[in-house]
């Protein structure tokens, strides 16, 4: 396992706080085309995911790890689908606790 460049987790909120920074997130799939996925992050913020998905139909649940772009869009360089039922709401608060008080135990 390769941890000299770890990505955080986050979500919507905080997103702007990694631009320029290796991240991953799950977002739900609003619509996708060639080139980008527009979806919903865990916490209801509307994120642009730039690059070409994988060529496998997208789930309704994908997660995305790559570069923050901006507060509202991740460049993909991994894409890994998470399947159609996911608890968006327990990803929302791990991204919370992985970026607050217990930051030190994630990578």
């Amino acid at each position: 396992m390769d941890t000299s460049s770890p990505a955080a987790f986050v979500n919507g909120e905080l997103l702007r706080m990694f631009v320029g920074r290796k991240v991953r997130m799950v977002i739900q799939v609003i619509r996708s085309d060639a080139l980008s996925v527009l979806g919903k992050s865990t916490d209801d913020q509307q994120i642009t995911i730039k690059g070409s998905p994988p060529p496998q139909p997208l789930t309704t649940y994908v997660e995305v790890i790559g570069i923050a772009d901006s507060n509202q869009s991740v460049r993909a360089d991994i894409w890994t689908n998470f399947g159609d039922n996911f608890d968006a709401y327990n990803y929302n608060q791990l991204c919370q606790l992985a970026n607050a008080e217990y930051k030190h135990l994630f990578i």
